[in-house]
């Protein structure tokens, strides 16, 4: 089965890398940095915005997109401002087994606009209303990564079942089942 790859060309904002590389680890995805960054891979807030889950990454780092290119064979879709489609007319399972590649541009430049015309057809927009421009980058990888997890996997995005539970340590088994809404703050109460 194909193997989904989240791509960053020059990402500048670490908290927004960071959200990525914890989507990343949720949907078994592996990242990849295209350099120039706008950020230090190790700059605290990365860490922070990724939380616990720095240490599960899979990422590369790259020099530039050609460095990137040659390492990484494959299906390339790029999301970009400037695609015509709605990323709902890829047909993911037609990658027949090769690497899916994500591909998202900084978040105030987008992808240069010569790899864009050398991959016109692979050109993808996630539809919004004319009121924005375009949607958080993070947010638009989260997108795309339950989108191509869910069709390669026939509608089912976890290929095991899920924890019932949380962490044990945390609020335990059936909590929600058990809590005694009496005790609780007007935060936790439906009002």
């Amino acid at each position: 089965m194909s193997k989904i790859n989240v791509v960053l060309y020059h990402p500048e904002i670490p908290q927004n890398t960071g959200n990525i590389m914890r989507s990343c680890v949720g949907f078994n995805a592996k990242l990849h940095l295209i350099e120039p960054l706008g950020f230090r891979i190790d700059q605290k807030q990365l860490k922070r915005s990724a939380v616990d889950y720095y240490d599960y990454i899979d990422y590369e780092l790259y020099d530039d997109f050609l460095d990137f290119k040659s390492k990484n064979p494959g299906k390339y879709y790029f999301l970009t401002r400037y695609g015509k489609k709605s990323p709902s007319t890829i047909n993911f399972k037609e990658a027949n087994d090769e690497n899916i590649y994500l591909i998202f541009g900084a978040e105030s430049t987008g992808i240069a606009y010569d790899i864009l015309k050398e991959y016109l057809d692979d050109c993808y927009r996630i539809p919004t209303t004319d009121k924005i421009r375009s949607l958080n980058l993070s947010n638009c990888a989260a997108i795309m990564l339950f989108l191509a997890s869910e069709q390669l996997n026939d509608g089912v995005v976890w290929k095991h079942e899920p924890d019932k539970t949380e962490d044990m340590s945390f609020k335990g088994e059936d909590f929600i089942e058990n809590v005694d809404v009496s005790t609780l703050d007007r935060h936790h109460k439906e009002w």
